[in-house]
């Protein structure tokens, strides 16, 4: 147990895990079931093209959100191109810049303009009184990201699209098995597209999801994720490639078993980091609505350097060294990369509310392979390196100094 701040790893010491604890490590599941899936792919060699397990898992997760339609697809990037070609969108469509590139790029992907949407500073999602002062003759549409598995604003957001004739879709890849006001997220809008992808507590390897309830809808969406065959050999529409595989879809099945395992290790490890960093100036978690459904991945930290007297940058280094491998999402923001950062014509890149989060958030270690053990040698790093702050910052500096000087030298 280090208890100097001179014991710390940056400062040339042993690390306090020996193998690295990541955000968002993949959760497994039961491998035996899984293996008695993939003996049964290989043994029919039916390994894609709509086959047995891509079907009883679409089936399995329209149950499990209670929607009518699941379009199981290749990756959540891919299910939300063909959702946003499905709604037949153009012009502009209003987004947060205070999520992952995939939510922009997928417009700008289909010639359609990201216009970037500020946030709520308390909820991280985009903030609905922002939407309405953004909308244009050329806007057809706002897409909603559910942050951290805490769902938007969907009424308000529901009513202005309402009121201004907009289509309305959410970006739901945080907010697998999540709820709003007692109904689960997948219902919500046009439509919603999930991820897959192994980095969230669920995962199938690499894939997405579009859930909707709108039959029509469901119809050409699944018409466009294969080429747009409606027969062996009849085509009528335009399409891709966005079919999930039968590997991908055991690989899910296996994880829905043990889904409520996942979640409880989450949850715990989110208790206890609740416990461990209360009342530590300048550092605040992200609540989660504890009368709601959620999956508890995200565990976000708010660094105010002003109060801990140390930035968040530095903090995730020192963490870091101790192969705690704490993420900046969703640094530096959308609007700072490309290639929307050039147009500097656009009044939309204007965001304080996100600049501000993307410089303070931090997101730590959580999965089922992240011990509460784990979890509190993670929070006194974080409590050693705080109430030192003054003393840490010194040294570091001196640190940096030092390798300067002997740069030079060199």
């Amino acid at each position: 147990m280090k208890t100097d701040i001179r014991d710390l790893a940056i400062f040339g010491n042993a690390p306090e895990f020996a193998d690295a604890l990541h955000v968002g490590r993949p959760n497994i599941g039961d491998v035996e079931s899984f293996g008695r899936r993939l003996r049964e792919i290989l043994e029919s060699r039916w390994l894609t093209n709509g086959g047995p397990f891509v079907c009883e898992f679409e089936e399995a997760i329209a149950r499990f959100l209670g929607v009518k339609h699941c379009i199981a697809m290749c990756n959540g990037t891919v299910a939300m191109e063909i959702a946003i070609r499905a709604l037949g969108l153009t012009g502009e469509v209003i987004v947060p810049s205070f999520t992952f590139i995939a939510t922009p790029h997928a417009l700008q992907w289909s010639g359609i303009t990201p216009v970037f949407c500020d946030i709520d500073r308390a909820t991280h999602s985009i903030n609905p009184k922002c939407v309405e002062s953004l909308i244009t003759s050329r806007t057809s549409g706002i897409i909603g990201v559910h942050l951290w598995g805490g769902p938007c604003e969907i009424e308000a957001l529901s009513r202005i699209a309402e009121e201004h004739s907009l289509k309305l879709l959410f970006d739901a890849a945080h907010a697998f098995g999540c709820s709003y006001n007692g109904r689960m997220i997948g219902s919500f809008g046009e439509l919603e597209v999930f991820s897959f992808h192994a980095t969230k507590f669920f995962n199938t390897f690499e894939g997405g999801l579009v859930a909707t309830d709108n039959d029509a809808l469901a119809e050409r969406i699944r018409l466009m994720s294969n080429y747009g065959f409606a027969g062996e050999d009849e085509v009528i529409s335009i399409g891709t490639n966005g079919k999930m595989s039968e590997v991908s879809a055991a690989m899910g099945l296996t994880g829905l078993e043990s889904l409520e395992e996942f979640v409880a290790a989450n949850h715990r490890n989110y208790l206890e980091y609740e416990r461990q960093l209360a009342g530590l100036p300048g550092v605040r978690l992200y609540k989660h609505d504890q009368k709601e459904r959620c999956n508890y991945q995200y565990v976000v930290a708010e660094i105010d350097e002003h109060e801990t007297g140390i930035t968040r940058d530095q903090l995730q280094k020192i963490l870091w060294a101790e192969n705690v491998l704490a993420r900046r999402y969703f640094y530096p923001g959308c609007h700072r990369m490309e290639p929307y950062r050039s147009d500097v014509s656009r009044v939309d890149l204007l965001l304080p509310e996100s600049e501000l989060l993307c410089n303070r958030v931090l997101v730590l270690p959580n999965d089922t392979s992240v011990s509460v053990q784990d979890v509190a040698a993670i929070c006194r790093t974080i409590r050693l390196t705080l109430e030192n702050a003054t003393e840490v910052t010194s040294l570091l500096a001196q640190r940096s100094s030092d390798r300067i000087a002997a740069e030079v030298s060199a």
